[in-house]
C-alpha cells in the first residue's frame, strides 16, 4: 500500500466523527473492496471501534483513526 493511499484513508476516518465501514471507505475513495480488507491492518493508528449488527450473517466493523499529536516525541535511539 502506498502512502498516499494510508494518509487517505486516515484523513477519511479523522473527518468522520461516527466511523466508516470498509464498504464506506471503499466507496469513498474508490478502491476495491477486498484489496481494502488486506490494506487496513496496514494503516497506522486505525481500529475497530465497534461492531455493526449482522444483516446477512456478518457484523461489520466500524472503523476509527486516532489522533497522533503535532508534538508527540520520537523515540530516541541508544547507539
Amino acid at each position: 500500500m502506498t502512502a498516499n493511499r494510508q494518509q487517505a484513508i486516515r484523513a477519511l476516518l479523522q473527518a468522520s466523527d461516527d466511523g466508516m465501514t470498509i464498504e464506506e471507505i471503499a466507496t469513498a475513495l474508490k478502491i476495491n473492496v477486498p484489496n481494502l480488507y488486506t490494506q487496513m491492518p496496514k494503516v497506522f493508528g486505525v481500529y475497530i471501534d465497534r461492531w455493526l449488527p449482522p444483516r446477512r450473517g456478518q457484523y461489520k466493523a466500524v472503523y476509527m483513526c486516532i489522533d497522533t499529536p503535532e508534538d508527540a516525541p520520537h523515540p530516541r535511539s541508544e547507539a
